[in-house]
């Protein structure tokens, strides 16, 4: 995570989590997950988009900044909410300055940032028929994602690992023990790399 000494930084395991990345990167998967293993609640931020939204992107219009506000608002009063006893929301936080937003009501916040080859991500969405996303948004998606700077609580995993390992890989990184048995056994854990002074986890 953050360097040690950080007044700011989170407190790994209660401070709240976004799970984020651009659509199918796995965020409602992953973010799931992590809040079962965390035993704290899990959102996810499709929830949080109004109608006309929805409508917006179903036709294959890229959300501007506007639209997204009060989106992002919303989230980040459930964060707010959470900031004491933990939570987990999936949101895909694509800019800097979205996720200014949600550090405006949650500055705890942490982020995972699930990173990975747009191909993988054209396959993913093309093959989940019925959610208002359409694969045509993948490259708009790419174009507005700006990566976790080195100031930002947060780590950088590749999609393309198995949901367990990812788990896995954020509890090794920030320290938190494990609640609960983990339903995907796999070997020792890879943290991703936190970004510890300044160090962006790499994505394989």
């Amino acid at each position: 995570m953050n360097p040690a000494g950080d007044s700011a930084a989170p407190t790994p395991g209660t401070a709240p989590l976004v799970v984020m990345g651009v659509t199918g990167s796995g965020k409602t998967t992953v973010g799931a997950a992590l809040s079962r293993r965390l035993r704290v609640p899990f959102a996810d931020a499709d929830d949080f988009h109004n109608e006309a939204n929805i409508a917006k992107m179903s036709a294959g219009i890229p959300l501007d900044d506007d639209d997204r506000l009060p989106w992002l608002r919303a989230i980040g009063t459930w964060l707010a909410d959470h900031a004491a006893t933990g939570g987990v929301a999936s949101c895909s936080a694509l800019k800097r300055s979205y996720r200014d937003i949600l550090r405006e009501s949650a500055p705890t916040v942490n982020f995972v940032h699930l990173h990975g080859e747009i191909d993988a991500v054209r396959r993913r969405v093309a093959g989940r028929p019925g959610h208002f996303m359409p694969a045509s948004l993948v490259d708009s998606q790419f174009r507005t994602l700006e990566p976790l700077g080195p100031e930002e609580h947060g780590i950088v995993l590749d999609f393309a690992r198995p949901v367990g390992e990812l788990v896995d890989a954020y509890l090794a990184a920030t320290a938190v023990p494990r609640t609960r048995p983990d339903p995907y056994p796999i070997g020792p854990a890879d943290p991703g790399g936190p970004r510890d002074a300044g160090e962006a986890g790499r994505a394989r």
